[in-house]
């Protein structure tokens, strides 16, 4: 690519750029040699008058001193000149080596408004010559859609002698139209006069990309707000303010837009419990963002709900807010308040019908069994009973031996007197030994800071998940040892079911036909506990259940 030189000055027999022109020692030479002659023809005459006492001699002297003082002069200015004309050079070649390397496109324009100049970057930019560039060259770059206003603008301010700014599309080398920020201020020389015009250009097509993407990203958050299905207020995380709210808000508390706005929740009462709003705020800003919070909330006829609501963090400008959103679940909680009430019936029913059964099996058909088992070692006993008859008997009598025991744990399983009258820790401790010997497997039960007395609710619901667990393990895991530990701590009582064996698959199995994981999760809900499990394939699995506890006495514990 080929540049022509920035031409800052010029006289008449040089080029500050081409480095051409008259020698300066030459110049030098013959003003000192005028300079020296003069000054010699001087004192010669100047000798020969005094001999020969010649009037005018101070005359001649003066004269002779003015040549001498001329010929100094005549080297002192050219000397001047030339150092003047070495630092213009000097000067230029910096500013070309400058504007060459600068990250910016720089051009210069004349006083008739034509440009003059273009740096290596301009160049490489369009991919166009200096030749092609100079005058109004560069116009043919500029998008046809943005040259007519660019033009104007120069103009105008080029007229005006004062700086101006403008973007516009200029063609790239690559044929692309990129976005550049132009900004031109009036030069002028050391005498104030005014020279043209000298202006740099910044590529920003990828700010205005940006810009334009935060303008529609803007629109669109914007019209989700406005427009959508749920509740959604922002705040000002310092001061609670609302900042805006939409339409479903509205809708859903009763109170206008201009009504709330400049106005905080706790002004309108619409948190039944102010300090929840408060820590909701304090658990935003600390984590930047909350799910699941449920809230009490008030409407403006003072009618209390129910709203399931998130809140995160976000910035607008320089101030930090809060933008939540609410769904109502007042209906869904109301089911869930039927639902849990009917599988509350549900569960005392089936454990009435336990009991029930539970009583009927010791007291009616285990007694009799034990009868029969008596009556069968009387018969064995008798003399007349034939040999043969009494080896059958002795089958028979420890057949029914058997049944009658199978009885009396199934009756234990089905209502336990010792969860009734020694409390949780000994009734776990006796179904795990039954349970162990039945089942011929090994387990393994610790308790520890067990508070008590525990209500027959909570003992009642860790007893059928221990049953539960137990089953399960024992009938799946594949392994013969099985760990439970009960203990309790300042809120919570905590109840584990652990082994080693094959696992499952959690999810999978609730999905499934089986209703053991449903079934203590449901139990769990009634007496506000969770349910945790903790399975890996050929790692085992650990059943945990947490319920919260309220304590008789805080001094009462039982070791188990």
């Amino acid at each position: 690519m080929s540049t022509s030189p920035l031409r800052l000055g010029k006289n008449p027999q040089e080029s500050p750029a081409t480095g051409s022109g008259p020698n300066i020692w030459s110049g030098t030479l013959k003003s000192l040699a005028v300079g020296l002659c003069v000054f010699y023809l001087g004192r010669l005459l100047a000798v020969w008058l005094t001999v020969h006492n010649v009037h005018g001699f101070l005359t001649f002297l003066d004269n002779v001193v003015a040549g001498i003082v001329a010929g100094l002069l005549v080297l002192l200015y050219e000397r001047r000149w030339w150092r003047a004309v070495d630092t213009l050079r000097e000067s230029e070649e910096r500013f070309r080596l400058m504007a060459d390397t600068a990250p910016v496109l720089i051009w210069m324009s004349g006083t008739d408004k034509l440009c003059t100049y273009f740096n290596k970057p301009w160049l490489d930019f369009t991919g166009r010559s200096m030749d092609s560039e100079l005058g109004n060259g560069w116009a043919e770059g500029v998008h046809p859609e943005d040259l007519q206003r660019c033009l104007d603008t120069y103009t105008q301010a080029f007229d005006r002698r004062e700086e101006f700014r403008m973007e516009y599309r200029l063609r790239r080398h690559d044929g692309e139209y990129r976005w550049i920020l132009d900004i031109g201020v009036p030069r002028f020389d050391q005498g104030r006069s005014f020279v043209g015009c000298i202006g740099i250009g910044i590529d920003v097509t990828e700010r205005k990309r940006a810009v334009e993407a935060l303008r529609k990203s803007e629109e669109n958050f914007s019209k989700a707000f406005t427009q959508g299905p749920m509740a959604l207020t922002l705040t000002s995380a310092k001061d609670h303010r609302y900042l805006d709210v939409n339409v479903a808000f509205e809708l859903l508390t009763g109170w206008r837009r201009d009504e709330v706005l400049g106005r905080t929740p706790l002004d309108l009462g619409i948190w039944v419990d102010p300090p929840q709003r408060l820590e909701f705020a304090q658990q935003v800003l600390a984590k930047g963002r909350i799910r699941e919070w449920e809230v009490r909330y008030r409407t403006k006829d003072g009618v209390e709900r129910v709203g399931l609501g998130a809140g995160e963090l976000i910035q607008i400008g320089d101030e930090s807010c809060i933008l939540s959103v609410v769904a109502d679940i007042t209906e869904r909680k109301r089911a869930e308040e039927a639902l849990s009430g009917l599988n509350r019936k549900l569960i005392e029913a089936q454990e009435q019908e336990r009991a029930r059964i539970g009583r009927e099996l010791h007291d009616d058909i285990g007694q009799r069994l034990a009868m029969l088992v008596i009556e069968l070692e009387q018969l064995h006993a008798d003399p007349l009973v034939l040999p043969e008859g009494r080896s059958r008997m002795v089958e028979l009598q420890k057949q029914t031996s058997d049944i009658a025991a199978d009885v009396q744990s199934l009756s234990h399983e089905l209502h336990s007197a010792k969860l009734q009258y020694l409390g949780i820790a000994a009734a776990i401790r006796g179904f795990c030994r039954e349970f162990g010997k039945q089942r011929n497997v090994e387990i393994d039960f610790q308790t520890h800071d067990l508070p008590g007395p525990l209500s027959p609710d909570v003992s009642l619901c860790l007893f059928r998940v221990l049953q539960e667990a137990l089953h399960n393990s024992a009938k799946h895991s594949g392994v013969r040892h099985f760990e439970v530990r009960l203990w309790g701590t300042s809120d919570e009582i905590h109840l584990t079911v652990s082994d080693s064996g094959s696992g499952f698959d959690s999810k999978a199995a609730k999905q499934g036909p089986g209703l053991g994981l449903v079934s203590m999760e449901e139990r769990l809900k009634l007496v506000q506990g969770t349910l945790s499990v903790d399975s890996q394939a050929q790692r085992g699995t650990t059943i945990h259940a947490r319920v919260p506890i309220v304590l008789a006495s805080d001094s009462m514990r039982a070791a188990g």
